[in-house]
Order: structure tokens, then C-alpha cells, then sequence
């Protein structure tokens, strides 16, 4: 006879407790027990009992008729009671654990993480906290264990071709039918769609949402959308037809990823003295500023002959713009100081300057800008980020157990996002959908864009540090993206360089562990198409690869996603700064823009509304949030990787106090990678 107490540990979420009755069966050395339950007078598994909605905690008492040795496992059953369950909001009683915690007769107790939904009557196996690596579990049942675990996980989560060319994804039509583990949650989704509805509403009580026609002026785009502005919206709207704020947003808007220094004017951009002499001033050249390295350019050449949308029934257009720009000496502000709207120079496409007509010129920008919303939205944003991490998310699920160390330190940063895009791909890129109806490429030209892109999407562009190496923008001033960037980058690096060190004593751990190979190779197989040009490793032979990789993820997961998705509203709201389609030709001449010909290009009511409602709500989080480097769910129970979390916790909120004492000073304060504001997972 052997007594243990059993403390259980119930989430505090809406719909988290239940009324099924469970047993758990201890596994150990020697032979396991029958199936003992857990059972009070009473209800018990309560979600978030308390005033304060903690956690729920309840203790229980069994007898062992026969000692099994050293605990291996435990498994939890649970089972609906024998009379009808009293009458309950939700369809299927759920229930949300967190832990169990077995207190054996000698020794301490042994806290099994779990942080899994268990719906209807249904089993989990949970292991005690340790973090383990493949060949360091000797006994079979812990070996036999974890391939079980991970071949229910591959026919639980399965890969399919979404589009040819793209990343592949879930196997999974709709949000209906995903697993409760990585749906959001009650609360998040409720909220999700009263963001949205709310806007929706608004717009189509004002009659604008069904208008397929023009604006009738900028003025009428102005006051549809004064309910819902920011301090960023009301700064764009003030500052968009100015050089200094075009320029500054290839630095901190929505795109900062795509400038890089220009040594070498490109054959098919000829900018000559003459064209840039006013703007550069006397006492220098274009071939001066070219050596001294003052000079940038932004190159939307991938978007040259892509397809185009049909909106309304009227064909839509697109360019593919280069623009060169000039940093002022003594810190001044960046400028533009040519466009050219193609990637064909000749008498149909000239280029535009700062000292062309007004219209001229703010035509030129604003074709500029609808390229940024096309690159931005199809490959910054969905593909680098969204489709990336999702890969991220189903090769973890897949090929990391539980008690890897590596599922233990990634998994809170996969939260939700196995559900946000599987919305994305019913309700945002679906036929006949947001992108479908009402952006200039459509479907078929983000399709295109992105196979386009895969062909030369490289490792490099995925970290940081490198991929502001290879642009050469390590010191160009005022570029908040880079430097807000480059700590986070810093923080994330030395939080897993400690983790890797804790559990990875030498290059040998790091190729010995075929987990983390399998989830390696499948990330490159299944994410990259096995394409060995794109640098993207198909294995890792040292820590520090390791360390570098895993950084990438963390970074991509949740920095990166801020950086370039939480301003979408900001930089959107007033649709002339980033018009998500243009309904006339680019112009082929100088001296023919006017005002009614600009408002004639920029996208239609219905479209411009449509758009805008889907990036409000992809531009904040709906509730639920936990914020960069938040750790609730209690993976790791060994003392040194919580020294370790705690640490990152700190330098975190460092960088967050430097970054808001430098905001106090700013025009426009850069907060998209203040560590408060950023999320840990793409769940949005």
C-alpha cells in the first residue's frame, strides 16, 4: 500500500472546468495501478474559482495497492459522469489542465505540466516536468512514450499544398474543425468579431461598403473615417504628401525591410546630375554621394508584369517602381530624390523629382506607396511572417515531444497561430474574399508574387543582424526598425543561448538529438520546398547554428510580426498614404496629373472600405494577449531555465523603459517593438 496526494491544477478560462469525473493510473518502474479516481462530494475541476479568476487548485488523496516504483507517467482519463451532467452552455464539456502535482510517500513531489484541453471522454499521458532530449531517456516506456505522442500529433496536425509554390500548411478547411488546443479562446474570439463587426457596421450604415464608385474628394475620405483615428492615423493624415515623411516610412512604417545603401546606380534607373543637382545641392555629384554611401535605394522590381485584379469590373493597375533617396549630412532627414514607375527606362517612363509639378510628384509617391501595400501585405507580412510561422508552429507540433526542451521554450511562441491563419485562408485569401475582391492584385497576383518570392527567399533575410548587413543600412540614422530591432534581437539571442547551454553541452548534443533534426529538416522541406540555394538549414551541427536558428524563430514569431503588422491601421486608415489598388495606368508622361486625376486612380469606396476594415482588425490584438517573454503556462519546472526566463524578463523591460524615454522626443513615437506591445506568437 502506498498513499500519494494528487494536487490538480485547472485553467482559469471561460468553459475550462467540468463536470466529467477523472482518474489518473501511475506509471513507474515496477508496474503500474488501476485507475484511481479523483473524486470529492461535490463538483470538482473548477475553472477559475476564485475572486481574482487564479487558477483553481484542488488536492486529493489515493491508495496504491501495490508499489510501482519510480513514477514514469502518469495517465488521466476522463470520463462523463453516470447521470445526465446538469444543463451546460458549452456542446462538449472540456476540460483545460494545467498540471498535476504527485506527492509520493517518500521523496518530492513531481509536477507533470500538461496546459492541454481534454475534451468529451478522452485520455493525455503527461510525464514528469524534466526537460528531456531524445537519448537521454533509457527506460522503454519513456522512449515507447514519446513516439506515441508524436505519431498521434502527425495524425492529429498533417501538411497540404495550400497553393503550388507556397509553404505548406494545416491540413485544415476551416476554423470548425481544429483541435480546442489551438483554437483562440472563447474570450479572444468573441472579441475578434466584434472588432470587426463594429467597423463593419459603421461603414455600411453609411452607405459606403456597397459604393463601387469614386470618392467624390479627399476631404469626404477624411471625415468617413474621424471616429476610429489614432495620434499615428491623425500624424499620417498630416504629414503624407511631405518627402521627409515618404522617405521615413521605408525606415519605420509598415515595410522597413527593403531599403539598402546603393554603391552602383542600377543600368535600368539613369538618374543624371542634372535631374538631382537641386536637391543635392552645389559642391558634390550623384558618382560623390554614390562613394560616400549617402544614397538608398528602393527596388519594387518583383512586382514587374505581375497579374492584376479585375474590381468592380474594371481592371486594375500596378507598377513596379524604383525609387533612390538621399540621406543629408549632419543627421538630416531622408529624401527622395528620384522615381521611376518601371523597370524600363525610356521616353513612356520618365522619371519623377521633387521638382516636378505637385500632382506630378504625389502621383509618382502615391504609385510608390500601392507597390509598398502589394509587397508589404503578400510577402513581408503574409508569407514571411504568417506562413513562415505557421510552418514553424506544425513542424514543432509534429516532431518535438512534450518534454523536449525545444517544444518547452518555442510552444508558447506558436499560440493561436495554427487558428489565425486557418481564418486567414477562409475569410482573407479565399476566393471571392478580402484580397480576392478588393486589393489591385487579387489572388492570383498574390499567388504569383509569392511563388515569385520563394525562388529567392534567403536565410539571411530571416535575421536580422544579417539582413542589415547585406543592405547596408547599420548606421543610417533615424531607423528605429534597426535599432529597436537589433535589442530584441539581442535579448531573444541571449535567452537561448542560455537554454541551449543548459541542456546542449556540446556540438555532439546538438547532432545526436533526431527530434530536432527531423524538426529541422521538415521546416526546410515542408516550409522552404527543400529549396538548398534559399541558405535555410536542413540541419544543424553546433550550438551556436542552434542558437542562431532558434533565435530566428522566437524573433520571426513575435517581433518581427509586431514590426510589421500592429501599424497596418496606422499607416492604412488614410488609404492615399498606402492605396491597396490603383484603378488608372501609371503615367506615361509628366504634366498630365491633376486633382480629380489622382482621386481617380485611388481605389474605389468599396474596396478602400473593405480593406481597411480587415486591417483594422489585424491591427490589434484581440484580448487574451501575453506580450514578449510572458511564460504563464509553466513548461519548465528545473530551477535554471526559469534563472533563465526570468533574466529575459528583465532585459525586456529595459528595453522597453530605453525605448519610451527616446519616444518622448519623437514627432511620431516608434512603439511597434516595445517589448509591452509585442506579442509572443502570431496569433493575430
Amino acid at each position: 500500500m502506498a498513499e500519494f496526494r494528487v494536487r490538480v491544477s485547472t485553467g482559469e478560462a471561460f468553459g475550462a472546468g467540468t463536470w466529467d469525473k477523472m482518474s489518473v493510473i501511475i506509471v513507474g518502474t515496477e508496474g503500474e495501478t488501476l485507475p484511481l479516481p479523483l473524486d470529492h462530494f461535490g463538483k470538482e475541476f473548477t475553472a477559475g474559482a476564485d475572486a481574482k479568476h487564479a487558477p483553481q487548485e484542488e488536492d486529493f488523496e489515493v491508495t496504491c495497492p501495490q508499489d510501482v516504483g519510480r513514477v514514469l507517467l502518469l495517465r488521466v482519463h476522463k470520463t462523463p459522469p453516470a447521470l445526465l451532467r446538469p444543463f451546460w452552455p458549452l456542446a462538449s464539456d472540456a476540460w483545460f489542465c494545467r498540471w498535476f502535482q504527485l506527492t509520493p510517500p517518500r521523496g518530492a513531489p513531481l509536477r507533470f505540466p500538461c496546459y492541454q484541453w481534454l475534451e468529451d471522454k478522452g485520455s493525455l499521458v503527461l510525464r514528469e516536468g524534466t526537460a528531456k532530449i531524445s537519448w537521454e531517456d533509457h527506460h522503454p516506456t519513456l522512449q515507447q512514450q514519446r513516439q506515441e505522442e508524436l505519431q498521434a500529433r502527425r495524425e492529429t496536425y498533417s501538411w497540404k499544398t495550400y497553393i503550388p509554390g507556397w509553404p505548406h500548411c494545416l491540413n485544415e478547411e476551416t476554423i470548425k474543425n481544429l483541435d480546442l488546443n489551438i483554437k483562440y479562446s472563447l474570450a479572444k474570439n468573441i472579441t475578434f468579431y466584434l472588432r470587426g463587426g463594429s467597423m463593419l457596421a459603421d461603414l455600411k450604415l453609411k452607405g459606403l461598403l456597397d459604393r463601387k464608385g469614386l470618392w467624390k474628394s479627399l476631404a469626404e475620405m477624411r471625415s468617413v473615417f474621424n471616429s476610429r483615428k489614432t495620434p499615428a492615423v491623425e500624424y499620417v493624415f498630416e504629414h503624407w504628401q511631405e518627402d521627409a515623411f515618404f522617405a521615413y516610412q521605408f525606415l519605420n512604417g509598415l515595410n522597413p525591410v527593403l531599403i539598402r545603401r546603393c554603391h552602383h546606380l542600377p543600368k535600368n534607373f539613369p538618374v543624371t546630375d542634372a535631374m538631382v543637382a537641386p536637391a543635392l545641392g552645389p559642391g558634390t555629384s550623384l558618382q560623390a554621394e554614390l562613394e560616400k554611401g549617402s544614397l538608398f535605394l528602393v527596388d519594387h522590381g518583383i512586382l514587374s508584369g505581375i497579374c492584376t485584379n479585375v474590381i468592380n469590373g474594371r481592371p486594375q493597375f500596378s507598377a513596379a517602381p524604383m525609387t533612390l533617396l538621399y540621406q543629408r549630412p549632419g543627421c538630416g532627414p531622408l529624401l527622395p530624390l528620384a522615381i521611376q514607375l518601371s523597370q524600363t527606362p525610356g521616353p513612356d517612363s520618365p522619371i519623377f523629382l521633387p521638382s516636378d509639378d505637385k500632382w506630378d510628384w504625389l502621383l509618382a509617391k502615391t504609385w510608390v506607396r500601392n507597390a509598398e501595400f502589394s509587397i508589404h501585405e503578400a510577402l513581408t507580412h503574409l508569407l514571411q511572417v504568417h506562413l513562415v510561422t505557421e510552418v514553424f508552429t506544425l513542424a514543432t507540433l509534429r516532431q518535438l515531444p512534450h518534454c523536449h526542451p525545444l517544444f518547452k521554450l518555442l510552444i508558447p511562441h506558436t499560440r493561436y497561430t495554427l487558428h489565425i491563419n486557418t481564418l486567414a485562408r477562409e475569410l482573407l485569401i479565399a476566393p471571392g474574399k478580402v484580397v480576392d475582391r478588393s486589393t489591385g492584385l487579387g489572388i492570383e497576383g498574390f499567388s504569383e508574387l509569392i511563388q515569385r518570392y520563394m525562388e529567392q527567399l534567403n536565410y539571411s533575410v530571416l535575421c536580422l543582424p544579417e539582413d542589415i548587413r547585406a543592405r547596408g543600412v547599420e548606421d543610417i540614422p533615424g531607423y528605429y526598425y534597426r535599432d529597436d530591432g537589433m535589442q530584441i534581437w539581442g535579448a531573444v539571442e541571449g535567452f537561448v543561448s542560455e537554454m541551449i547551454g543548459i541542456y546542449y553541452l556540446s556540438d555532439e548534443f546538438v547532432r545526436d538529438d533526431s527530434e530536432l533534426q527531423a524538426w529541422v529538416w521538415e521546416i526546410f522541406s515542408e516550409g522552404f520546398l527543400g529549396r538548398e540555394s534559399s541558405g535555410v538549414p536542413s540541419s544543424l551541427g553546433t550550438r551556436e547554428a542552434l542558437i542562431q536558428y532558434i533565435t530566428m524563430v522566437i524573433f520571426t514569431c513575435s517581433a518581427k510580426h509586431s514590426a510589421v503588422g500592429t501599424g497596418q491601421f496606422d499607416f492604412s486608415a488614410w488609404m492615399p498614404n498606402l492605396p491597396p489598388t490603383m484603378q488608372l495606368p501609371p503615367p506615361t508622361s509628366k504634366g498630365q496629373a491633376s486633382p480629380e486625376g489622382f482621386i481617380a486612380t485611388l481605389p474605389p469606396v468599396n474596396a478602400t472600405c473593405d480593406v481597411i476594415i480587415a486591417l483594422w482588425v489585424l491591427s490589434k490584438e484581440p484580448g487574451d494577449r501575453r506580450p514578449l517573454g510572458t511564460y504563464p503556462d509553466e513548461h519548465f519546472t528545473e530551477a535554471a531555465p526559469c534563472w533563465s526566463m526570468a533574466a529575459f524578463q528583465s532585459r525586456l523591460a529595459q528595453i522597453s523603459r530605453d525605448i519610451q524615454e527616446r519616444n518622448q522626443d519623437l514627432e511620431l513615437p516608434y512603439t511597434y517593438l516595445d517589448p509591452p506591445i509585442i506579442e509572443n506568437s502570431v496569433s493575430i
